[in-house]
């Protein structure tokens, strides 16, 4: 028994060594020792140099280490007697090592050397070129093992024939792709839109494009069917920034005159620029066409980013529906609603006066700084003259240096007062809330707004006109000196902010201003200044 042991284990022993003398003998006829090395080498400077394409750089070392594994395995079947098994096993761990070369030195070229170079070759090309290099070692291999390629050539025409018919989609993707990048027709980044799809591009290769679109989903669109599609670059001039020209609708009824809705809208889309809205072109609005019982306008301006469409349009449709409430210019309404209501002049005044309660309670004019001076009477007639005056969060609500005739009372949300400084900055200089007024110095003196206010939130507003002050004032003219104390001391204090003047400049600047303004207010209304004493 243990001679028979003794004999197996020597045939065993002889059989590993007839193993280790085989593989031995391949690793010195095919250089591995050296080849391992430079393709470690290799992969760990291109690792450190070519950081993004450590993934490819992974696949490149897997695929060697397989053809390792199979090149040693290779020296066990002529053990066993089986040839053909070691002859396969080699040819496939050679054939592995010469597809990991390939991948090593596409990246030494496209991503080391390339670098230094103004050449930028497309994605699919470089593809391409490494599917080359990999039939080129499939090739190679085949003539080692002494396959004769011109007899391949020669006898597989019928073959290489259907081979091409069933993969002509195939080839027609690829030579899409190929074309695309090569005469740069658009690139991985540019918004396009593609028959019905529309998205950003977010890569070519050499079979598909595919397209983010702004509902996150990616649609892919072989290269085959968009040689044959139309595609609309979306957002590109020559020598342009990128943007879009969009069309916001809406309709306004025939009573109210084109000029008028152009104006308003046009002004509220300039005044202040809405977020996404190109500078230039500045925004604009046109009358588009007519309809049964109604205009159709449109307000277009240019987008700055194409991914927020939807978002922008909407800041649109807001700035449009406050400029329309500000200047009292009601949205159009189907021309089959019948409205009845039954009148008469009772109800009139009765609606009339709760309305001017209203507004009384809402303003509690008594306590608004600018008419305390004045008598009930005298309020209540301010009441009746208020407009609303909406605006939204972010809108100019009155610009530095503009010419404008009307007061605001803020009854809900607030702005901010800024300044445009001599350095051409805008400084800060106080904040308004519910209560509180502004444009009173343009309405009582015709000078042009001294500061800028800009919505901080979505504000709501009472406008009074000048003729409501010119009653009042021709009715009693003394109360043009409390109002120009008023005026002349909020235009100090703007002064001041602009200019820093310490107490004694802001003294003196106060006693002129008031002198100055009082004279304007009674010019401007038609009053017979009495005398004031002269400037100490």
């Amino acid at each position: 028994m243990s001679t028979w042991v003794l004999t197996a284990i020597w045939l065993q022993l002889d059989v590993l060594a007839e193993v280790w003398r085989n593989l031995r003998l391949i690793a010195r006829q095919d250089d591995i020792l050296p080849i391992t090395i430079i393709v470690l080498g290799t992969a760990v400077v291109l690792a450190v140099l070519a950081r993004s394409q450590r993934v490819h750089i992974r696949v490149a070392l897997v695929m060697f280490v397989t053809a390792l594994v199979l090149i040693f395995l290779s020296g066990v079947p002529p053990v066993l007697g089986w040839s053909s098994g070691a002859i396969a096993l080699h040819a496939a761990g050679l054939l592995l090592v010469g597809f990991a070369a390939v991948k090593l030195g596409s990246i030494i070229v496209f991503d080391i050397l390339l670098r230094f170079t103004p050449l930028s070759p497309p994605q699919v090309l470089r593809d391409l070129l490494v599917a080359g290099g990999y039939m080129g070692v499939g090739l190679w291999q085949l003539s080692r093992s002494g396959v004769t390629l011109s007899g391949i050539v020669t006898t597989s025409a019928v073959m290489t024939a259907i081979i091409v018919f069933s993969l002509q989609d195939s080839l027609a993707n690829i030579l899409g792709g190929l074309v695309l990048q090569v005469d740069e027709s658009f690139a991985v980044g540019d918004w396009v839109k593609i028959e019905q799809s529309v998205g950003r591009v977010k890569e070519i290769t050499w079979r598909h494009v595919a397209l983010e679109t702004r509902n996150w989903d990616t649609v892919i669109i072989p290269n085959s069917q968009l040689m044959k599609s139309q595609v609309v670059v979306m957002g590109q001039r020559s020598g342009q920034p990128a943007q879009q020209r969009r069309w916001i609708y809406f309709n306004v009824d025939f009573r109210v005159p084109p000029i008028e809705v152009i104006r308003a809208v046009t002004d509220a889309l300039v005044a202040e620029p809405v977020e996404g809205c190109a500078l230039e072109p500045s925004p604009n609005c046109v009358l588009m066409e007519f309809k049964e019982s109604y205009c159709v306008y449109a307000a277009r301006y240019w987008l700055t980013d194409l991914a927020k469409d939807d978002h922008t349009d909407s800041l649109v449709r807001c700035r449009i529906f406050f400029a329309l409430e500000r200047a009292g210019i009601p949205l159009s309404l189907p021309a089959l609603t019948a409205f009845v209501e039954s009148k008469d002049q009772e109800r009139e005044k009765l609606h009339h006066e709760r309305e001017i309660a209203e507004r009384l309670s809402a303003l509690d004019l008594a306590r608004v700084e600018l008419f305390e001076s004045m008598t009930d009477e005298e309020r209540r007639k301010l009441a009746e003259r208020l407009s609303v005056a909406p605006f939204m969060k972010g809108e100019l609500m009155t610009r530095q240096g503009a010419e404008a005739h009307w007061l605001y009372i803020v009854t809900r949300g607030s702005g901010e007062v800024l300044v445009s400084t001599e350095g051409g900055l805008q400084k800060r200089v106080a904040i308004i809330r519910a209560g509180d007024f502004f444009g009173e110095m343009s309405l009582l003196t015709g000078e042009p707004r001294s500061a800028s206010l800009k919505a901080l939130e979505d504000t709501e507003c009472y406008r009074l006109n000048r003729q409501a002050f010119d009653d009042i004032l021709k009715g009693r003219p003394e109360i043009a000196h409390y109002l120009s104390e008023l005026l002349a001391r909020r235009k100090v204090e703007i002064e001041a902010v602009r200019h820093d003047l310490d107490a004694e400049a802001k003294a003196r600047m106060m006693q002129h201003q008031q002198r100055s303004i009082f004279a304007s207010i009674h010019k401007l209304f038609g009053l017979t200044p009495p005398p004031l004493k002269p400037e100490k």
